[in-house]
């Protein structure tokens, strides 16, 4: 039996499992293969080749930890819709007169609110604030928007429905020892962190890049765009925009034809007729397109339409960040059908905070670009799956500040207190307010529906089963007491090893599968040390989620890469002294709140 058979000192079953871990980890690091299609997969090999049973793998989607993570995406979409996040960033953080302001001010609300509601919504919001408050203060917005970033990590740590692997740390820990922990066991650790982490932020501040942020390149479109007018005796009236060779041209593309009678024709057919009297939009290449006047016998439009501030019927300037995994990375517009299925237009690409000099359809576009899109006005951006990796971070969609609001605040405050006091279970009490979400109208059930991201779901059932492996096959058992050979009997010193080296995991793979890969190895540390596996699964709650110093660790960061304008150095330059800080901090109060 595979079982059986001791290779090292495992079975064939934890050299399978280490495979897998091993193969998921390449996969997700330089591949764009979406996350949950390689933790599918992942889940798959360790099913077929008899690792897990068939109630194994599927104890994931069961899983108590998975299911309030899907019901909490309901929750936060009441908050969401009704506005109760919209009305904070409006009406209370005012604007700071200097950058430490700036700051605390910034950072701790942010913690706040990612404490109870997702890290990336919340830093998608607070991008217009930083924005806003980055030209009051005449300084880059890439100074800003990292510690941004940190806070709604450090945040997260605060409660366990804050940041997924809080709740499936806690899962297991609850399944292991019979005891369930509080919403808020992690309040006065993270507290102790964050307050850390800020003080480091304005101690470090001069590591903070000062780049030139993606939408100062498209302050004016008019840098970029050409407007040409189609006189009366031009050759080119009657005949179709490709059969004039008008649509790809030289150094651009047209993006847009505007009519005599201000009709738009966005984007343009290749079968679109030539009118006189219509004004032409390239975008690209200013100098080789103006050659068309030459060639097509075309003349200047003495009076421009097409500028950024201004919002025609029947178009919109949307900007857009591609994340990691998307299925853009590494084609060119003129390679896909993407602006064909949504209707829109690329206008320009932004790398690095700096226009890119070419034919915006003839770029290969990279991770972290930002694209500027000429939309309709009837563009979604829910028309676009969060899942694509590309990501709108200047939504028009504000939601109305009503009753709704203070009702939301009233059902969010009440699914905590009924859980912190142990009145009902944490899983019951936010089924109880999503139900109260939906019936009180603060999100429609196609809203609530919508919010369910059913990929990181998908990402967090298989973490649980590898979490299983790990322990069923005796990895864990195996590298505690590696570890113990390595670092001795002595808890501290392993304490710092399990969190150092999950600190550093999680900045290449999702900080959910680092917490489901380690809490085998630190619970069996613990037990094996005869310890107090409380402290070390707090400790590692921590460590699994402070990824500062690669843009890839952390969701927020990848959104506000593209935005900022960084480069992948400008996060390892302060990140990494950021680690260490944090993880002293986390060791210290950790020991000293939950004694070993």
């Amino acid at each position: 039996m595979m079982d059986t058979i001791l290779f090292c000192g495992l079975t064939m079953y934890a050299w399978i499992t280490i495979a897998t871990i091993l193969v998921m980890f390449i996969v997700l690091s330089v591949t764009k293969l979406p996350a949950d299609l390689v933790f599918m997969a992942g889940m798959t090999v360790l099913f077929v080749s008899g690792v897990l049973s068939a109630e194994e793998a599927l104890s994931g989607f069961s899983s108590e930890s998975v299911v309030t993570i899907g019901v909490l995406f309901v929750v936060v979409a009441g908050l969401m819709y009704s506005g109760v996040v919209q009305w904070i960033v409006r009406y209370v953080l005012g604007t700071p007169s200097s950058f430490n302001k700036a700051v605390v001010r910034l950072m701790l609300p942010v913690a706040a609110l990612s404490s109870v509601l997702s890290n990336t919504s919340v830093v998608a919001l607070f991008l217009n604030v930083v924005k806003v408050w980055a030209k009051k203060l005449g300084i880059a917005p890439s100074r800003l928007l990292i510690p941004l970033s940190y806070a709604s990590g450090m945040g997260g740590v605060c409660t366990l429905i804050g940041t997924p692997p809080n709740l499936i740390i806690s899962g297991f820990y609850a399944k292991d020892t019979g005891e369930a922990l509080n919403i808020f066991t992690t309040l006065l650790p993270g507290l102790f962190c964050l307050a850390v982490g800020v003080i480091s932020i304005l101690a470090l501040r001069r590591l903070l890049p000062d780049r030139q942020s993606a939408e100062d390149s498209f302050e004016s479109t008019s840098d970029y765009t050409v407007e040409l007018l189609v006189p009366a005796d031009c050759p080119s009236i009657g005949q179709t925009v490709t059969d004039a060779q008008l649509m790809n041209v030289k150094g651009g593309h047209l993006i847009e034809i505007v009519r005599f009678d201000r009709e738009i024709i966005s984007p343009v057919p290749e079968d679109e007729f030539i009118m006189g009297g219509d004004r032409l939009i390239y975008s690209g290449q200013i100098d080789t397109i103006l050659e068309l006047k030459r060639t097509h016998h075309l003349v200047n439009a003495t009076h421009p339409v097409f500028t950024l501030k201004e919002i025609e019927k029947g178009r919109r300037l949307r900007t857009a960040s591609i994340g990691m995994g998307c299925s853009l990375i590494g084609t060119t517009m003129s390679e896909n059908s993407f602006e064909q299925d949504h209707g829109v237009v690329l206008v320009a690409v932004s790398r690095r905070g700096e226009r890119i000099e070419a034919s915006p359809r003839d770029i290969k576009l990279n991770f972290g670009d930002v694209l500027l899109l000429e939309c309709p006005s009837s563009f979604k951006v829910d028309s676009v799956p969060a899942r694509d990796g590309l990501r709108f971070f200047d939504s028009e969609a504000i939601p109305n500040i009503g009753k709704q609001t203070l009702v939301s605040s009233i059902i969010m405050l009440a699914m905590i207190l009924l859980s912190t006091f142990n009145i009902i279970p944490l899983l019951q009490s936010c089924f109880l307010a999503a139900f109260a979400m939906i019936i009180t109208r603060c999100c429609s059930i196609e809203q609530a529906r919508n919010s369910i991201n059913w990929n990181v779901l998908m990402i967090f059932a298989g973490s649980v089963c590898l979490g299983i492996a790990i322990e069923k096959t005796g990895i864990a058992e195996a590298m505690a007491n590696g570890l113990l050979n390595v670092c001795g009997t002595n808890p501290i010193v392993v304490l710092c090893a399990i969190c150092f080296l999950g600190t550093f995991i999680t900045e290449f793979i999702s900080n959910t599968a680092c917490a489901a890969m380690f809490y085998p190895i630190a619970y069996q540390a613990a037990v094996t040390l005869d310890v107090n596996p409380l402290t070390f699964c707090v400790a590692l709650m921590i460590a699994v989620s402070s990824s500062f110093a690669t843009p890839i660790g952390s969701p927020t960061h990848m959104l506000v890469y593209g935005v900022g304008g960084y480069r992948f150095t400008d996060f390892m330059k302060i990140g990494l002294l950021m680690n260490i800080i944090i993880l002293a901090a986390n060791i210290f109060i950790v020991t000293l709140l939950f004694p070993l």
